[in-house]
């Protein structure tokens, strides 16, 4: 009985998909899930973007800006699976949306557009999904419009994203003409009509010589890439249809190959294919490695199985005028409605009110959650974003998404004086639901200080306080996050702390050499850094060292002096900035029988560290992000202009169908205001996205 029930749960997770929809500003993300909903009964009309009446994008302000700021989950079903969907925010503004949405994924859908291929957010979050190892396919949309090619965008993804393509779909009609693609697996042609619903039948006569030859192309690639594939290639010089699937799902666990996919999701062509690809090709729960987590140090697995002991991570809270809805991905286990949960960070035990399954801002209640479900919970009251929770019994704490550092400020106060104690409960509910947002208390002004990851995310979060809570604020202007960098370090500074005041004293030796972190470094967090899009808070900010002989000061007592150099990092010596870019070894030091302990070497370790910077040749950096720049030819000349008025340094420009794509790399402070001085110059036809690429020395 026991195993029955063990091969009917793993049959039911199998039959699970966990994805997220990730792509560029504009390439039709939300419009994509819309139609997926749409494709799959979940909703009875078509959703548009431009029209304000999309399921996923409900916050009101997302429908006032016609782009995605808050990820949104949606479940529906699919042959026999249910897909739990996320639509990621696609502005460089809202990345840590995307962070935290890939750490719960197992998969994602990469949707490009048809005519501009791969755009700068597509390649960053491109390479957040690398991090995170999620299999991808890729979905080519908008091909009904004017200058959408297939093979323009699949060139721009092979080169841009490093990654072989592996074209599945054959277009039938160009632009306008659109109608249809042909299945390259099973030799397929599928036809949408006016209607929504497509027609299958034999490869159009003229279109089969190029059918042909795409397959030969496909089957060459898969055989290239997978063993059991190029076995048969060898033996028979073709594919079966069913070796092609099989190789296609291998390479896409892998990462070794990107299944393409073609379409236009506004025309509703190309979504059933899309979404048989989804469930053929990307993983189940069960086909992702367990979670790792730590349980009292030591680091355990937990498979996903329903009957194992429940562990689920928090990924986004919203707080309503209803309550407050936890959003989980349930790793293993399962949760009842009224199950007492524990939140491992915290220490705290939490009981679980009604558990819903979501379909963005409308709710279906059931009354469990089991591995491998994306649900969202009510009652919790304290529950954070990348929180753990867990069966009490057998806790386990789970890492939470990386949140990246803030890279500008605005101070805000409420306009009337009687508000400053709502202002305050308002903004602590912003940052309960959006990690990457940060307030603090200016020390010099006593003005509350909001911080986020760029103008955009500022200023929605304040009309989220002005909507929501219906709260007048005052906001100033935009500052942006400046560091300190050691350009010349100093070597051999000596620094003692001894303190007696009776009792045990402090004593505490030690030498530091600091200079420059150079580029070539190896990683001290061995993992890349961050790489978040933020330009700041990465783990190549600071490498730490220690060349002492002899044991003249003990491996424990050496941690310490690393941890007071870290908090030394915190305030540099030009403007209390925060400190990026150094390395520091400590070269020797000297203990004390009684009076040294790990708090006295702390100690030591801050105050050396300030008192080494003092001494050292510092500068100023400033955030610097790329700008790529869409205007119509006649308007390029005062685009330019006013980017090398904004100290911008042009890296490149490329001619496309009558506009001028010209990518810069420009200071941060530089580019507030930017939206309306680019729509005053271009008659309202100058489009503009950007990247963080991190800091630069800032003219003194």
């Amino acid at each position: 009985m026991r195993t029955d029930l063990h091969h009917h749960a793993n049959d039911a997770l199998t039959r699970i998909r966990n994805l997220g929809i990730l792509a560029h500003v504009d390439a039709g993300k939300t419009t994509t899930t819309e139609r997926i909903l749409y494709v799959t009964g979940a909703t009875y009309k078509r959703g548009e973007v431009h029209d304000g009446t999309t399921v996923t994008d409900f916050d009101s302000q997302e429908r006032d800006r016609g782009i995605t700021i808050f990820a949104a989950a949606v479940s529906c079903d699919w042959a026999g699976h249910r897909i739990n969907l996320i639509d990621t925010p696609g502005h460089v503004d809202f990345a840590d949306e995307v962070e935290r949405a890939l750490r719960v994924l197992d998969g994602a859908i990469a949707v490009f557009d048809g005519v501009a291929g791969v755009e700068p957010q597509s390649e960053s979050v491109w390479r957040q999904a690398d991090r995170h190892r999620v299999p991808r396919i890729a979905f080519v949309n908008k091909l009904d419009r004017a200058g959408a090619d297939l093979d323009d965008a699949v060139r721009s993804i092979r080169e841009r994203l490093r990654v072989t393509p592996l074209v599945v779909q054959l277009p039938i009609g160009r632009e306008d003409d659109f109608t249809g693609v042909v299945d390259l697996l099973r030799m397929r042609a599928l036809v949408w009509a006016d209607g929504d619903t497509f027609t299958e039948g034999p490869v159009p006569d003229d279109l089969r010589p190029e059918a042909e030859r795409r397959r030969r192309v496909l089957e060459e690639a898969v055989a290239e890439l997978h063993p059991t594939a190029l076995e048969e290639f060898c033996a028979h010089s073709t594919l079966s249809a069913a070796t092609l699937a099989a190789a296609l799902r291998d390479l896409t666990r892998t990462g070794d190959g990107l299944v393409v996919l073609c379409g236009s999701a506004y025309r509703n062509r190309g979504v059933e294919p899309l979404l048989d690809a989804a469930v053929a090709y990307l993983p189940s729960p069960l086909d992702v490695p367990a979670v790792r987590g730590v349980r009292d140090g030591v680091p355990q697995e937990r498979a996903a199985d329903p009957a194992a002991p429940f562990a689920a991570l928090v990924f986004k809270v919203n707080s309503t005028a209803t309550g407050r809805l936890t959003y989980l991905r349930v790793y293993s286990g399962t949760i009842r409605k009224g199950g007492v949960v524990l939140d491992t960070g915290a220490r705290r035990t939490e009981r679980i009110g009604r558990i819903l399954r979501v379909q963005a801002d409308r709710h279906t209640e059931v009354d469990r959650a089991e591995a491998g479900d994306i649900v969202a919970v009510v009652g919790l009251k304290a529950a954070r974003t990348g929180a753990t929770l867990c069966l009490p019994g057998a806790p386990l704490l789970l890492e939470p998404p990386s949140v990246a550092d803030p890279v500008v400020s605005v101070a805000v106060e409420p306009r009337r004086g009687t508000d400053s104690e709502r202002l305050t409960s308002a903004l602590a509910r912003l940052v309960e639901e959006d990690p990457s947002l940060a307030i603090r208390t200016d020390s010099e002004t006593g003005q509350t200080v909001l911080s986020g990851m760029g103008e955009l995310h500022l200023e929605v979060a304040v009309e989220k306080i002005r909507r929501a809570h219906g709260l007048e604020v005052n906001v100033g202007r935009p500052q942006v996050a400046y560091r300190e960098t050691v350009v010349r370090g100093v070597t051999g500074l000596l620094y003692r702390h001894v303190k007696q005041d009776g009792g045990a004293g402090q004593y505490a030796h030690v030498v530091l050499d600091v200079e420059p972190l150079a580029p070539s470094d190896p990683d001290p967090a061995g993992d890349g850094g961050t790489g978040n899009g933020s330009g700041g808070g990465d783990a190549r900010d600071f490498a730490f060292g220690s060349t002492v002989v002899g044991g003249r000061v003990p491996k424990e007592y050496v941690r310490a002096v690393e941890a007071g150099c870290r908090d030394a990092l915190a305030e540099g010596p030009l403007g209390g900035h925060r400190v990026i870019g150094l390395r520091v070894n400590l070269a020797d030091g000297a203990t004390h029988p009684k009076d040294s302990s790990e708090l006295a070497f702390r100690t030591a370790g801050r105050l050396a560290l300030r008192e080494a910077l003092r001494a050292s040749e510092m500068v100023l950096l400033e955030p610097v992000v790329e700008v790529t720049v869409t205007v119509p030819d006649d308007a390029v000349g005062g685009v330019l202009g006013d980017l090398a008025a904004r100290r911008g340094r042009v890296s490149g420009s490329t001619t496309r169908a009558g506009t001028v794509v010209v990518t810069a790399t420009v200071p941060l402070a530089e580019l507030f205001g930017y939206a309306t001085r680019l729509r005053s110059r271009t008659q309202g036809r100058g489009t503009f996205t950007t990247r963080a690429t991190g800091y630069t020395p800032a003219p003194s």
